[in-house]
């Protein structure tokens, strides 16, 4: 008896460490798969009614899936246990036919069908159909690998931003979308399904946030090497908050931020003798291959996503910025001196409405 205990007390001790780790590797899993279902990205987490309409669609295919698994996996199992049955060949092509005609024409008609009968409202409410006032329009066009975002209905002119796209909340909101050069894909997770920008085309969606929040939006069609470099930021806010914003970007008032600072002259000089012509600053350039840089230092991030927006940050772009984004079109400023880089970092970064 005495022996027997020490047996299992031994056994214990041995199966005791990998009981743990297969505990700790279920966890791990649990809590990668758990954090999937959160985040500015996740079609999990809607914060609209589209998104809503999206992932109930999505939840309906993972369950129809997931019993169409199982029956699979039980019909196949159940054959090694099935006992030898002799059939005529008569018998064996009506059974085929049932196959055939079941499986193969019914489920996948049904299947179908009932898809279509989820997705096509879902799709409608996301056109752009007449409403009794129309809605706010918001341009926003896909270069490699950044974001133009044009507000054409702004009050005092057109605004443009980018990479960042503000809009109000609780109102519906159209977003004509295109592409610059190839195909990219417009798509706010938490808002709705993603749209393709197709160059020399417009192509429309119509979206809605419950409530001022952010969310990540991400480049959903492969556009070249920094295609996962391709980040927007989004931010729903209150109507009033939204209209001050698109004030304090009418070309007045941003002419004369980037103008009047004296301190900064010789840094507004090396912009127009090397920026100027691809970058667009109000009031001193008009150059349209690069992002608008009108606003630069109240954006929350540089180069799409790639690094945030802090003091120094501009400068340390200006010097590094084709091994941070390699591909860019922006060519490298080795022949710019460090100290001219840095004042040029210094005073983009005050152009904060």
């Amino acid at each position: 008896m005495r022996l027997t205990v020490q047996r299992l007390i031994s056994i214990q001790r041995l199966t005791q460490p990998r009981v743990n780790r297969l505990g700790a590797l279920l966890a791990l899993l649990a809590t990668a798969l758990l954090n999937g279902c959160a985040g500015d990205k996740s079609i999990l987490n809607p914060a609209g009614q589209a998104a809503r309409d999206v992932v109930m669609i999505w939840w309906v295919m993972l369950g129809f899936g997931t019993v169409v698994l199982v029956m699979v996996t039980l019909l196949w199992l159940f054959t090694f246990k099935r006992k030898e049955v002799t059939r005529t060949p008569v018998e064996e092509r009506r059974v085929a036919r049932r196959w055939i005609i079941g499986g193969g024409i019914l489920l996948p008609v049904a299947s179908i069908t009932a898809l279509l009968a989820f997705g096509v409202p879902t799709a409608q409410r996301m056109l752009p159909l007449p409403l009794g006032e129309p809605p706010e329009v918001i341009e926003v066009i896909g270069h490699q690998w950044w974001w133009e975002v044009r507000y054409p209905g702004a009050e005092g002119g057109e605004v443009v931003t980018s990479n960042q796209l503000i809009m109000p909340a609780g109102e519906p909101i159209d977003f004509h979308v295109t592409g610059a050069d190839v195909i990219h894909a417009f798509w706010v997770p938490r808002l709705g399904g993603k749209i393709d920008m197709v160059p020399g085309r417009v192509n429309k969606i119509r979206l809605e946030a419950d409530e001022p929040a952010v969310f990540g939006a991400q480049c959903a069609e492969f556009c070249g090497a920094q295609h996962a470099q391709m980040q927007l930021y989004v931010e729903a806010v209150e109507r009033d908050e939204y209209d001050a914003w698109l004030a304090a970007r009418q070309d007045d008032q941003l002419s004369t931020l980037a103008t009047n600072d004296q301190q900064h002259e010789p840094a507004r000089e090396a912009f127009m003798n090397h920026c100027a012509s691809c970058h667009r600053v109000a009031g001193l350039s008009s150059g349209n291959e690069g992002p608008d840089l009108s606003d630069l230092g109240s954006r929350t991030s540089l180069g799409a996503g790639i690094m945030a927006m802090e003091e120094g940050a501009v400068t340390y772009w200006l010097q590094h910025h084709q091994q941070l984004k390699p591909g860019n079109k922006m060519p490298p400023h080795d022949d710019i001196d460090t100290a001219t880089l840095a004042s040029l970092g210094a005073w983009l970064e005050t152009l904060t409405p």
